[in-house]
């Protein structure tokens, strides 16, 4: 069951630009019109649903009480329910002598969360009140947690990269662009990509909503190839020998009539895109001419 829950709340999640608000997790309709919760309804850590043997779902938040981080090498810290050693956590240690998957729940912003699926409980710690936990279903529960060689490290850190970075980079941007596209305004949430502006794994390629924009899948990739600039006063720039193309429909109105089209812009200003970045961008648009 836990499985199809999951499915369910990707499913949901990727309709809605990558992120599920709090509602959606107090009431999830399965495929046979089952109704089951995915949270805890105290807005607790940890979910044990009385059917289940083991804990269904975690949540985690960069502002709670708790002291969850991140390990080098790509593992999750996660902290005990407060209070004694046994009560919710025992479901969870549970789930790791079992070998079952857990959804976690990132929350990105306030009653906003991004689902990540499967995520592993590798190693409990009594002392310190912490479980290890791996996104990696390839580690998984089997994991070993002698140090790992450099190859591992680097594998086991782009897998957290992929699956909670860069989902929670998507769901952040999504929420601050309001699921469109900020060039078309495209409202279609799974025809809508986070770009980066300067791109991930470079100095200032940070995961942050000021180096991203929200784009439709035509105008990221004509970013991306350099087709299309982004001037730093957030004003689109078509390719010259692209604006003058002649091809059909989609050319003419996705990217030509697009030139000199201001971008729509989130409202809170810290999360507009950052000048100096798009500046950056555009010098290398303009030196691919």
């Amino acid at each position: 069951m836990r499985e199809i829950i999951a499915h369910v709340l990707l499913a949901r999640a990727e309709a809605q630009g990558g992120f599920l608000r709090w509602e959606d997790l107090e009431s999830v309709e399965l495929p046979d019109g089952q109704q089951i919760r995915a949270v805890d309804p105290g807005r607790g850590g940890i979910w044990n649903p009385g059917n289940l043997e083991a804990t269904l779902s975690i949540l985690t938040s960069p502002d709670g009480p708790y002291a969850d981080r991140e390990l080098e090498g790509g593992l999750l810290r996660y902290s005990y329910q407060a209070g004694p050693v046994g009560g919710k956590n025992l479901k969870l240690r549970r789930a790791r002598d079992l070998q079952l998957p857990l959804i976690r729940f990132n929350k990105v912003a306030k009653g906003t969360y991004v689902p990540i699926y499967p995520v592993y409980v590798v190693d409990d710690d009594p002392v310190a009140r912490e479980f290890t936990l791996s996104v990696d279903s390839s580690f998984g529960p089997a994991l070993s947690l002698a140090p790992m060689s450099d190859l591992e490290r680097r594998y086991a850190e782009r897998v957290v990269r992929q699956r909670v970075h860069q989902p929670a980079f998507r769901a952040q941007v999504m929420l601050a662009y309001g699921t469109q596209c900020c060039i078309c305004v495209l409202k279609k949430a799974p025809l809508l990509d986070a770009a980066h502006i300067i791109g991930d794994g470079e100095a200032e390629g940070d995961a942050v909503v000021s180096n991203g924009l929200s784009l439709c899948k035509i105008h990221h990739a004509a970013y991306d190839e350099n087709l299309m600039g982004i001037t730093p006063d957030c004003r689109v720039d078509i390719n010259e020998d692209l604006l003058h193309e002649v091809d059909g429909p989609m050319l003419l109105h996705g990217l030509q009539e697009m030139h000199g089209r201001s971008l729509v812009v989130p409202e809170q200003r810290s999360q507009r895109p950052d000048p100096s970045r798009l500046d950056v961008r555009y010098e290398r648009f303009l030196a691919s001419a």
